[in-house]
């Protein structure tokens, strides 16, 4: 009996595995092609980006320089903006049921807005760091630059946690999210990454190499990371941009062999 239990003991703790494997050996890779690009305020530290409506919208970071912009696609100007305190390092955002949630780095606040007017609401509390905000149409999905992904009510309470793996291990840093075709596009902070997570299992089920979208003759010493995900539902187009970019790019993917 004990020879048996030692057994079934060793296969519970190796058949989730082998199965994780399974689960996780498919990884596909993609690489970017440009669409058609668009001219992005240089000065705009991109922390989220979004699309409601038909309308592009962008929260930018930086002490003393953060904003929440509607932003005119052709042109990269900010139609609307809102200004933050100096002490606020604004991150994510999105619209869900006509508000507008904001949050910050390191304050534990998030902000709540009218989405049609942007007139403040309210200021919450937030239960850790603020990173990347999206939706999926009935919670808000966020992240705090750990493996973890968190899907929340409106009120900032934690409906499921998604713990995402990529070939059977946890990755970490994940940043700007976009809810896309029902899956989770979040960028890798500090490299060229985007990654594709079943909300479901948490598992990345594709890569997107972005390695030389912004071209380095458009880079300067200000230029920092890639960051910033919109698809625009009305016309399915996928946008993509980063920290004091001078472009902002329509993508299609296409197969890395």
């Amino acid at each position: 009996m004990k020879r048996i239990a030692a057994i079934l003991a060793i296969l519970g703790f190796i058949l989730p595995m082998i199965a994780n494997s399974c689960a996780e050996a498919g990884v596909r890779r993609y690489k970017v092609r440009v669409v058609k690009e668009y001219p992005h305020d240089v000065t705009s530290y991109t922390q989220g980006l979004f699309f409601d409506g038909g309308k592009l919208y962008e929260s930018t970071g930086q002490y003393g320089s953060s904003t929440f912009r509607q932003v005119d696609l052709q042109t990269g100007k900010a139609v609307r903006k809102l200004d933050f305190d100096r002490k606020y390092f604004v991150e994510g955002s999105v619209i869900l049921d006509g508000e507008l949630f904001i949050l910050t780095w390191e304050s534990r606040v998030a902000f709540v807005y009218d989405a049609s007017t942007l007139e403040y609401k309210q200021t919450r509390r937030y239960p850790r760091e603020g990173w990347g905000l999206t939706t999926d149409g009935k919670s808000l999905v966020a992240s705090d630059g750990s493996s973890s992904i968190y899907f929340m009510d409106k009120d900032f309470k934690v409906e499921k946690t998604l713990k995402v793996r990529m070939n059977g291990r946890p990755l970490s840093n994940l940043n700007e999210l976009e809810f896309i075709d029902g899956k989770i596009w979040a960028n890798v902070y500090l490299t060229d990454m985007i990654v594709i997570i079943n909300p479901s299992s948490g598992v990345v089920e594709a890569s997107i190499d972005c390695t030389g979208l912004l071209p380095r003759h458009l880079r300067t010493r200000e230029t920092d990371v890639l960051n910033g995900i919109a698809r625009d539902s009305a016309t399915g187009k996928i946008y993509l941009t980063g920290k004091n970019w001078k472009r902002l790019y329509e993508i299609e993917l296409t197969e890395k062999k």
